[in-house]
């Protein structure tokens, strides 16, 4: 039976490459491998077999675009691409055990998810980015931010928080209904998944059984290893700390978020201090990206447009 998610991929993948990304496969270290969007034109020299060479770094200041964990990158981030190509080098990767990304290496941190983005991000010719993290994705920025700082231009960041403790997690499956992240986040079956639709945007809108029945066969693979990674995300509160970042963080958050809501995000602006700013965006959830993208678009392209400037006059 045809899988309508699987067919529509082609499609996807067309238009991302009219957008100007192409995919391309790194080996991080042995045994770890992740597959980026990458600009076409740090590809276009090939050698005499056909095969890219190594990539040109990019002419354009760098942006890199982290999904969450109930899709890969390119499906959380398709409306960004065109947006943002024409002025910046667009990366999107597929984390760790998501799309065909994979590493037979057993850390599951955040952390480690971050390293290995950024000798990707390396190996890709890239010295300086932003990077824009979504959910969990975020939690893989604040890493980077935090590990990385000379990399490091700005960090934007939707639906997420830099360290998850105990306290977090808890409060947030009490509130939402659920007994652990694997239930919310891992659906295993159609009904599963509408209630993780549900609550993750501002106004669910109507699909068919089978189409949610097709997402759950190829989105949510690797569930073994997914399930780890929700583990390791969580700290207890005695180890949870609040990292000094020494670039601005913007937070771009839908005003209806309801997995992390907007007066945590004001939380922790007030605790970041100075360096951070906050923007909501009105009828939006934790899918901002994809319920209001014009709007995100518009407001992450002013922000990416400033830090840009102030590197100019720095200079």
């Amino acid at each position: 039976m045809v899988n309508f998610v699987e067919v529509q991929k082609p499609l996807l993948y067309g238009l991302m490459k009219m957008a100007g990304v192409v995919p391309y496969t790194l080996e991080i270290e042995p045994g770890t491998k992740i597959n980026f969007w990458v600009p076409k034109e740090t590809l276009k020299k090939k050698s005499c077999t056909g095969k890219p060479t190594k990539p040109d770094k990019p002419k354009k200041p760098a942006v890199l675009l982290i999904h969450g964990f109930a899709g890969e990158g390119i499906v959380t981030w398709q409306f960004q691409v065109g947006a943002l190509s024409k002025k910046y080098s667009v990366y999107i990767p597929d984390l760790l055990f998501f799309g065909g990304s994979y590493s037979d290496n057993s850390d599951r941190s955040p952390a480690f998810q971050a390293d290995c983005l950024v000798k990707g991000l390396r190996i890709l010719g890239v010295d300086k980015f932003v990077p824009v993290g979504f959910s969990y994705g975020g939690m893989v920025a604040f890493k980077i931010a935090e590990a990385y700082p000379d990399m490091v231009r700005a960090i934007v960041v939707s639906g997420s928080i830099p360290t998850m403790t105990d306290t977090i997690n808890e409060a947030s499956l009490n509130r939402l209904g659920f007994s652990s992240s694997t239930d919310l986040l891992l659906p295993t079956s159609v009904k599963g998944l509408k209630a993780l639709f549900t609550i993750a945007v501002h106004k669910p809108m109507w699909f068919p059984k089978r189409l949610f029945k097709d997402y759950i066969e190829v989105m949510f693979n690797n569930r073994k290893e997914r399930a780890e990674l929700l583990e390791a995300v969580v700290v207890s509160n005695k180890e949870a700390q609040i990292p000094h970042f020494p670039r601005k963080i913007h937070f771009l958050w839908g005003e209806s978020d309801q997995i992390f809501d907007l007066e945590l995000a004001r939380d922790m602006k007030e605790q970041l201090g100075e360096n951070a700013t906050i923007e909501s965006i009105k009828k939006a959830g934790h899918l901002v990206q994809l319920e209001r993208p014009c709007v995100y678009n518009r407001r992450l392209k002013k922000f990416l447009a400033s830090i840009h400037s102030e590197d100019k006059y720095l200079q």
